[in-house]
């Protein structure tokens, strides 16, 4: 017996996405009826509501942001395509937690360093190193990614740190390394990394100001603990 689907056409009109956004607001709208204005279109088996539906059964928002482009596709009637989509819209809400109108956001604590890092840190699997470069006012400069993998300070090299402060001219720098297990509890290689870059920070005449680890809606400042002098 053949099967039948409802296309979204053949929704009544007051039932489509779109037009419920049009009527009463994306605030009004399901994450599946949100996500299925994105896509636009479903597969052969079902229509666009029912596979957006299907897929926030499966996964939650979270889940579905941290999905990469290979995961995503392995979503039944999910292509590259649909995945360049989410992936896209999940990017761009990032972008958007951590935009600031101020071209040269200054840093006045840890928690600065933390709603500026955290929405590009915190769906990361491994751990990434960053030095934020600080001009004499405590303004950005600029965010420069050092390193990506655990923490060791056999690995990573002050010259790594340095060079595009250097370069920058920068007065100062903060560190910042995120935690994937949500614990940002620093471990015993966070504190020596951190010691060996202060010392070579000394040398070259740019201090570091800070080093702050960052898990899962937490952060602990390493100057705090004592460690940062």
């Amino acid at each position: 017996m053949s099967e039948y689907k409802i296309s979204i056409h053949d929704m009544p009109m007051d039932e489509r996405p779109r037009e419920r956004l049009l009527k009463y607001g994306p605030e009004a709208l399901s994450n599946a009826e949100l996500l299925a204005i994105v896509l636009r279109t479903g597969s052969q088996k079902e229509n666009v509501v029912n596979m957006c539906s299907r897929i926030f059964s499966e996964y939650n928002i979270k889940q579905l942001s941290q999905a990469n482009i290979a995961n995503l596709t392995k979503i039944h009637g999910i292509g590259t395509a649909k995945a360049a989509q989410i992936a896209a819209i999940f990017e761009l809400a990032r972008k958007l937690e951590g935009f600031s109108d101020d071209p040269k956001r200054k840093i006045r604590s840890p928690a600065d360093v933390y709603s500026i890092l955290y929405p590009g840190m915190r769906e990361h699997k491994r751990e990434r190193l960053v030095a934020l470069l600080l001009d004499t006012k405590n303004q950005i400069i600029r965010e420069e990614l050092i390193s990506i993998g655990s923490l060791n300070a056999n690995i990573v090299h002050p010259r790594e740190v340095f060079k595009a402060a250097l370069m920058e001219s920068c007065a100062s720098v903060i560190l910042s390394h995120n935690h994937p297990s949500g614990d940002p509890t620093p471990s015993r290689e966070d504190i020596a990394v951190t010691e060996k870059l202060v010392e070579g920070g000394k040398l070259l005449g740019i201090d570091v100001l800070d080093h702050v680890v960052i898990g899962d809606g937490r952060y602990v400042s390493l100057k705090d603990e004592g460690y940062v002098r």
